[in-house]
């Protein structure tokens, strides 16, 4: 019982033990500690946009606990960093002090001597809980000098979470321009370009494949709002010309083709045609039309590629140069400027140098758009005075004339979480123009703004950057005027890229070379390859497009149709083939007789052109079929030709082989078709025994004829009775015996019966 007694006490004071140690080890001492509860606090109006000297400045905005923790005695308090930012490298440097917790970020100051300034909120903040805010600043509580530069500014939120004291659990910050009363030293020439693009989503003629483009044309659409902005100011509208015709043909009616093969009436016919009707105005006011490459093409991802999708890019930028910009009125201007646009990788050398010229119609009016954003800040061309640079490249022109649109510009900030947002984007563009305008020499600077792609999906910063162009400062103009006020520009060297930088993945790439196989066969079928449909090339162009990014089964149904259409076509050039089993086409079967023989194949053309076609025949399953080509040949519309294939074979049996109609070119024309060719013929030793027996029969003649006239000779009168006589008395292997007519087979075998000849390798070379 006493050894019972001590196990059990042995086995509790273990477990003591155990506990004692996980309690240490689970101490809150070691424990990583918890993040501090945090809110989100956003800027919602800020007035005046560059407050001068004097001023008050109002910030609206409102408060939103994300944590999960209620936040006793909470307010908001406006704050400022007084550091005078004088530059716009300055400006470009600010600390986002984003890997510091958010109570020790201390860059922006309280401002708690005005009760303006500051705003308790009457209630707690619980979980998901928002307020609003607004904080009146007087000047004098900035306390800051009244020298023109940018100051960060913003607004934090302080409050007491559960066991814990007063912390700042969150803040939002933005750049404050500061237009002091010196005089800026100049005005800033600005060039507002507004792109005017969208996925394709014409399949040909008629049929849509979604009405993703109507929605965007309708006065609250994307491309509907952006379109407002230029009618009362003057902008650049960077277009692709491939929308305009999808616009165009929607104004004229249209269908939508859904997965079904279902048709049905598109619902945008009267916003294509009142968006076409304010474009030509916002034209007839001045504004310039920059177009870009035909679709839009992805530059990057084809020049990669290589041969042959590289040679679209030259293609689309020759469709464009050639792309006639019809207006409504005689008043609205035709002309345009054939344009380029890259930015990040896509803006390398060898991509610029490739891209800017190689077509026909190249020239130094053409305008080359990259953004400053392409080049490391370490390497990126100077901007304050000029946009305008000649580009080294790699190309066959070494120097490229090129516009730096100014990223920098459209970048807002300082805070990364809200540096899109649209009033940081108009606060950094005011705040950076600023700068530019109290720097530097000269009666003005130039700046090219271009909102980077995929930015402002609902263009309200686009519409930010248009309502700063009325700011005293700015001056707005277009491109081609910067582009004219700068003839002498700089040069700098092309951004460095990474080895590939393209936005259309390998499968789609793929799919626009099977496109491009199909279109280019069917260009060099045709007898002028200048009669190759239109809607053809666009189709494929419009295949290419970056507007793509991001919509991967839309490019791979577009680019399914367009590759059926053009294999659809293709496929009104073929054979002959009256050989049909339940619907679908047999192998044809011809004869081949003797070592060499002809055999006809007839082939259509079904396409309303004319085509250049040839025949090729390749054996399958033998390598002694030789085959003479014919000449190619000229088929009209509905028309049928037929040659005669000369061919020849070593061996009898059957050969499979495979009839190809073809370009002039050698390109495949659809599918080919399936040959049976029986080939019937002596070998050698054969003919060597038709020899013999044909000069056996002959010589065996000679010598009778030969005999019966020196009979006649020796005994004129009784001839008969001599003739008869040496008939009777003849020795018999003079005798003609009908079993003798054909030579003896010597041991080689008579040909096979034709159930055997039909059988594939049956025959051998020497019969």
């Amino acid at each position: 019982m006493f050894r019972r007694r001590l196990r059990l006490s042995a086995v509790a004071g273990a477990c003591l033990l155990v506990a004692a140690s996980a309690a240490t080890l689970g101490a809150p001492a070691d424990a990583a500690p918890a993040d501090d509860p945090t809110v989100q606090v956003t800027i919602d109006t800020f007035g005046p946009v560059a407050p001068k000297p004097g001023q008050p400045v109002v910030i609206k905005g409102r408060v939103t606990n994300t944590s999960s923790v209620t936040f006793n005695d909470p307010q908001a308090l406006a704050c400022i960093d007084r550091t005078r930012l004088a530059s716009t490298a300055a400006v470009e440097a600010i600390p986002t002090e984003q890997n510091t917790p958010m109570n020790d970020r201390d860059s922006c100051t309280n401002l708690t001597n005005d009760p303006q300034t500051f705003k308790p909120f009457e209630q707690p903040l619980a979980p998901k809980q928002t307020v609003d805010f607004t904080l009146v600043v007087p000047w004098k509580e900035w306390r800051i000098s009244g020298q023109t530069g940018v100051y960060v500014v913003g607004v934090t939120f302080r409050g007491e979470p559960p066991n814990s004291a007063r912390i700042m659990a969150g803040r939002a910050r933005t750049l404050m321009p500061v237009a002091g009363a010196t005089p800026l030293a100049r005005t800033v020439d600005t060039a507002l370009v507004i792109p005017l693009r969208h996925r394709p989503t014409q399949l040909g003629g008629k049929n849509f494949a979604n009405d993703s483009l109507a929605q965007a044309l309708t006065p609250t659409g994307s491309l509907g709002r952006l379109l407002a902005l230029g009618k009362e100011r003057k902008v650049t509208w960077l277009v692709d010309p491939a929308m305009l015709d999808e616009i165009k043909q929607m104004a004229k009616g249209y269908v939508i083709v859904g997965q079904n093969g279902q048709s049905t009436p598109g619902a945008g016919q009267s916003d294509a045609t009142a968006w076409l009707k304010d474009f030509d105005a916002t034209r007839a006011h001045g504004n310039q039309v920059v177009l870009l490459p035909y679709g839009d093409p992805d530059v990057a991802g084809l020049i990669d590629s290589g041969d042959p999708l590289k040679n679209l890019v030259a293609q689309a930028r020759k469709t464009t140069q050639g792309y006639a910009l019809n207006a409504s009125s005689p008043t609205v201007p035709a002309a345009f400027t054939n344009g380029l646009w890259l930015e990040g990788g896509a803006a390398a050398g060898r991509y610029l140098g490739a891209a800017s010229g190689g077509f026909a119609g190249a020239s130094d009016s053409d305008l080359n758009l990259v953004s400053s954003s392409s080049w490391s800040a370490a390497t990126r061309p100077v901007l304050t005075s000029t946009p305008v640079y000649d580009v080294m490249t790699p190309g066959p022109d070494t120097l490229v004339r090129t516009v730096i649109a100014d990223s920098s510009l459209t970048s807002g900030g300082p805070d990364q979480e809200t540096a899109s947002s649209p009033l940081q984007v108009r606060q950094r563009f005011a705040a950076e123009t600023a700068l530019i305008a109290a720097s530097g020499k000269g009666p003005a600077a130039s700046v090219v703004v271009l909102p980077p792609r995929g930015w402002d999906n609902d263009s309200a910063a686009t519409a930010q950057l248009a309502a700063s162009l009325s700011l005293p400062w700015i001056k707005a103009t277009d491109v081609a005027t910067v582009v004219a006020s700068n003839p002498r520009p700089q040069v700098a060297r092309s951004p460095k890229a990474p080895e590939t930088n393209g936005v259309l993945t390998e499968a789609q790439l793929s799919s626009v070379r099977d496109l491009d196989a199909a279109t280019s066969t069917m260009q060099n079928l045709l007898v002028d390859e200048n009669a190759l449909p239109e809607v053809m090339t666009h189709a494929l162009l419009r295949s290419t497009s970056s507007g793509w990014n991001g919509y991967p089964e839309e490019a791979r149904h577009f680019t399914a149709i367009e590759l059926g259409s053009a294999n659809q076509q293709l496929g009104k050039v073929h054979l002959v083939n009256a050989s049909v089993d339940r619907g679908l086409r047999k192998e044809i079967k011809v004869n081949l007789a003797g070592s060499k023989g002809t055999f006809p194949l007839t082939i259509t053309n079904d396409t309303e052109w004319s085509v250049r076609v040839g025949i090729e025949v390749t054996a399958a399953n033998r390598s002694d079929l030789k085959i003479t080509p014919p000449q190619t040949a000229v088929l009209g519309p509905k028309q049928k030709w037929t040659p005669r294939i000369t061919a020849s074979a070593e061996q009898n049996g059957l050969i499979r082989a495979n009839a190809q109609v073809v370009t002039a070119g050698g390109q495949s024309v659809g599918k080919s078709q399936e040959l049976l060719i029986q080939a019937s013929q002596y070998g050698s030793v054969g003919w060597i025994l038709v020899g013999a027996a044909c000069a056996l029969l002959f010589g065996t003649s000679f010598v009778r004829i030969y005999r019966r006239i020196r009979t006649e000779r020796r005994n004129p009168a009784p001839a008969a009775e001599a003739t008869e006589a040496a008939e009777a008395t003849a020795e018999p292997a003079d005798t003609p015996d009908p079993a003798h007519d054909r030579p003896e087979a010597n041991g080689v075998p008579e040909a096979a019966a034709p159930e055997a000849s039909m059988k594939e390798g049956v025959g051998s070379k020497d019969g």
